[in-house]
């Protein structure tokens, strides 16, 4: 979440990771009436102006309204929604010893592990000066570390995907009929993803919406997000930040023509020209993905894999070595793709062509991040071509079609890897398809604390 002050992009860092140039409002953090220690947090980050959609929204959720916004990925919406709780709980302090642990002030849910732990970790950067603690609960990583630290330590804002927080709903080890904001970030996806249910089975353990703040925000509202929205807010404010472009101004984008065949070599020889330095490839399936990262460790190219079924530990380390340039390509689903926030990313490569419009603005967003330029490479053949129209309609341009020059159509220097299964017979085709509870470490408080006037 590093920002400089005299920089011209967006003053946050999840618009400094956006898929476009993101414009500032004219409205300071200084003029919002922020707590001294969270105005100081966010200059330590160099935030000093909103972004629209925090221009928009924060007047509404620092007043404790429920809100619903729609805005894109990279707009700024993380820090309106954290800056929204940390200042909440700033303005109605409880002492610790009349709290419980395993009982939040503060719930965010997120559909993916990685987006939860970018979360958790800019509202760590926010509270830098203000002492709340932020804990995180992901799929993924050690479940007995996650269940020490909810048993036994007060949890100001908790960071969580639906899956893992079932879990300790269900064990006993986290109870949030004490939270005061409940946050949903990107509503849209975890419907696509099916999470919906388990949301469901979240929201029913909290507050009634009467009784707690709600902010809702998705980048898309079709009729089944809009009736999720009106069943869990109350009088909600609902705020649309249009972006100014879909893509960004300072990423080239290219359609190479080609056939399945064709695909691997020009990954493979494109990867081996100058300038390219750090590069991630995606593909649509995880099978894809497993296939390439092989076939590009076979060429002899530093590759490694992100996906879904990579344990959280060792995709922070792959992303540590990517990095620091240990390994120069990621091979990544758009799943896993949507955690990759580094900078420094010259090139994005779209091995298959993605069927949802959407993921390829996720996609080629990965590079010419926080001023920087970047290069976006796609292959289209007979197989998945039928999706560029809608990827045109969708970001509103034409792209640049062409054939590849012959340098990047040579032969692979070495064979190709040979699988049984069904798929691939030559270069780049595809793959196959009563509640014990205890205050923090000492048992210190006890039920039925006050709450606070002044918490709505």
């Amino acid at each position: 979440m590093t920002q400089s002050p005299e920089s011209t992009t967006p003053d946050n860092d999840e618009a400094a990771r956006a898929p476009e140039v993101i414009r500032q409002s004219s409205v300071r953090f200084a003029e919002l009436g922020l707590d001294k220690r969270l105005l100081d947090a966010i200059a330590d980050i160099g935030f000093e102006y909103c972004t629209p959609i925090q221009a928009e929204t924060l007047p509404y959720t620092l007043a404790c309204h429920d809100l619903i916004g729609q805005a894109q990925t990279g707009t700024g919406k993380t820090a309106a929604f954290l800056v929204t709780a940390i200042q909440m709980l700033l303005e109605t302090p409880i002492p610790d010893r009349e709290r419980f642990a395993s009982e939040p002030r503060v719930l965010a849910l997120a559909p993916t592990r990685e987006l939860a732990m970018q979360i958790a970790e800019d509202a760590e950067q926010l509270c830098a000066r203000t002492g709340h603690r932020v804990v995180s609960v992901v799929g993924g990583m050690n479940y007995d570390k996650q269940r020490e630290v909810l048993q036994n330590e007060i949890v100001d804002i908790l960071v969580a995907t639906p899956g893992r927080l079932i879990d300790f709903l269900g064990s006993q080890d986290v109870f949030l009929d004490q939270l005061d904001l409940l946050i949903l970030d990107e509503a849209d996806r975890m419907l696509d993803m099916g999470f919906i249910p388990d949301v469901k089975r979240i929201i029913r353990r909290c507050p009634a919406k009467d009784d707690r703040q709600t902010l809702l925000f998705s980048a898309t509202f079709n009729q089944d997000v809009l009736n999720l929205a009106s069943m869990w807010t109350h009088g909600a404010e609902f705020i649309e930040i249009e972006p100014q472009q879909k893509t960004a101004e300072r990423v080239k984008q290219t359609v190479y023509l080609v056939s399945e065949e064709q695909k691997l070599p020009v990954l493979v020889n494109s990867l081996r020209q100058p300038g390219v330095d750090k590069a991630i490839v995606f593909a649509n399936r995880r099978d894809q993905c497993r296939d390439l990262e092989e076939d590009l460790k076979n060429q002899g190219v530093a590759a490694a894999l992100m996906s879904g079924e990579i344990p959280q530990n060792k995709r922070l380390r792959t992303l540590d070595q990517f990095k620091n340039g240990e390994i120069q390509v990621l091979v990544a689903t758009d799943v896993a793709g949507r955690g990759i926030h580094v900078d420094g990313v010259t090139h994005v490569f779209n091995f298959n062509l993605p069927e949802n419009a959407e993921d390829y603005v996720h996609r080629i967003g990965r590079t010419g991040r926080a001023g920087e330029h970047g290069i976006s490479i796609s292959f289209a053949s007979e197989d998945d071509a039928f999706a560029l129209p809608g990827i045109e309609s969708y970001i509103s341009q034409k792209l640049t079609t062409a054939v590849p020059e012959e340098e990047l159509l040579q032969p692979l220097e070495k064979p190709l890897i040979q699988r049984r299964r069904g798929g691939r017979r030559s270069g780049g085709g595809r793959g196959t398809g009563g509640r014990g509870r205890s205050g923090p470490g000492s048992g210190q408080g006890g039920r039925g604390r006050p709450r606070s006037s002044g918490n709505r």
